[in-house]
């Protein structure tokens, strides 16, 4: 008799509108991560400033806290009450230099269902950005870069590879992602309207489609203040570059199982992994990432 076909693991993929109120913001994504664990998934990514998104920087900078500190104490209690892994992308952290250098991280932060910070990955590309009369953004102002790539964690839905929203530009970083192993890319962000409206798809269907590898990206949607609206449309790419699920207006979750024979499947009749010729441009690796075949 033959074995029941195996159940694929479930991802949920969570979309908010983050104010400066940290606790209205702990509550919504209590729910969240709530709903998904009964819907039975096993990984519920968040988006970036899921804990909060100031007013300005001064706020932004007084509302920080340390990974040791209440708000990551109470995400790894919901994660052991849920049974569930967490990827919490966009902390805003008080790093081990604070007192010296007043300024924080961009930490994406994966907890797993016990509860446990199995990694800590710091945004390395910070959004310095000026659309002419429509978006200014000085992210290095007040928050310092990360220092290194974080290689792939093995988790329950498959090899998962931790960016943060402007990442999303830098081919790079997903390439050498997938060179060690990655077989989930994982976007947590935060895009404005004008630039999300332009490039948020193409960017994370071409991601998707470059390393072959499953997308997940969590987003923040709608008027987060008075100064700042989000532009949504969180979702998931397959290893195809199809987009298998997406979040519609406001607060809420898509889900997308994750299915690995068929990754497996793309990747062995479009083997690009193999066709590289690092002969004529280099190799795309990260320091202190060993490549996995």
């Amino acid at each position: 008799m033959a074995d029941p076909p195996r159940l694929k693991p479930l991802v949920a993929v969570g979309q908010v509108t983050s104010t400066p109120d940290k606790e209205l913001n702990f509550a919504v994504c209590a729910g969240l991560v709530r709903e998904a664990a009964h819907r039975g998934a096993c990984l519920v990514s968040l988006p970036e400033g899921f804990d909060y998104i100031g007013f300005n920087t001064a706020q932004t900078l007084t509302l920080a806290e340390g990974l040791d500190g209440d708000l990551m104490g109470r995400y790894a209690e919901l994660a052991k009450e849920c049974g569930v892994w967490l990827s919490l992308g966009g902390f805003h952290e008080r790093g081990q230099d604070w007192p010296t250098t007043q300024r924080i991280y961009n930490c994406h932060v994966l907890l797993d269902p016990a509860g446990n910070i199995v990694a800590a990955y710091r945004k390395t590309h910070l959004c310095d950005v000026e659309l002419e009369g429509r978006v200014t953004m000085k992210e290095s102002s007040f928050t310092n870069p990360g220092t290194e790539i974080v290689a792939p964690i093995s988790t329950p839905a498959g090899k998962l590879g931790l960016s943060i929203c402007y990442d999303l530009r830098f081919p790079e970083i997903s390439l050498a992602l997938r060179r060690a192993g990655a077989e989930i890319l994982t976007y947590p962000s935060a895009f404005t309207v004008p630039t999300g409206s332009a490039h948020w798809e193409v960017l994370l269907r071409a991601r998707a489609i470059e390393s072959q590898c499953y997308v997940v990206a969590a987003a923040q949607t709608g008027k987060n203040h008075e100064h700042r609206t989000s532009y949504g449309h969180a979702l998931v790419v397959d290893p195809w570059g199809a987009v298998v699920a997406q979040c519609h207006e406001g607060t809420g979750l898509c889900y997308a199982e994750i299915d690995l024979d068929y990754l497996h499947r793309i990747r062995q009749e479009i083997p690009v992994h193999s066709h590289r010729r690092p002969d004529l441009y280099g190799t795309v690796a990260a320091t202190g990432l060993a490549p996995v075949p």
